[in-house]
C-alpha cells in the first residue's frame, strides 16, 4: 500500500484478507514509530514478551474482523463456498 495505490478492504480470498490485515498492523506501527532504527531497537523487547506478541496478534485480529464483515464473509461474491 503506497499513498497512491486506491485502498480498500475488498480481497478475494480469506487469505488474502488476513494478509491484508498484518500489513494493516504493520503499517500503524510504522506510522506511529516512523523510525525504522528505533522500531529495531524495541522489537529486542517485544519478541520476548508474550503479553506484548499477544497483543499484537489481537490487533491483527481485530483488523482481519472487519475485512472479514467488508468481505461479507467472503460469501456474497461466491469466492468461497
Amino acid at each position: 500500500m503506497s499513498g497512491s495505490d486506491p485502498f480498500t478492504l475488498i480481497t478475494p480470498t480469506p487469505a488474502a484478507g488476513f494478509d491484508l490485515a498484518v500489513r494493516l498492523a504493520r503499517l500503524a506501527v510504522k506510522l506511529a514509530q516512523p523510525s525504522a532504527e528505533i522500531r529495531t531497537r524495541l522489537r529486542a523487547a517485544y519478541e520476548q514478551d508474550s503479553e506484548q506478541l499477544i497483543a499484537a496478534s489481537q490487533v491483527t485480529a481485530t483488523h482481519f474482523q472487519t475485512i472479514a464483515a467488508a468481505n461479507d464473509y467472503w460469501r456474497a461474491s461466491g469466492a468461497v463456498t
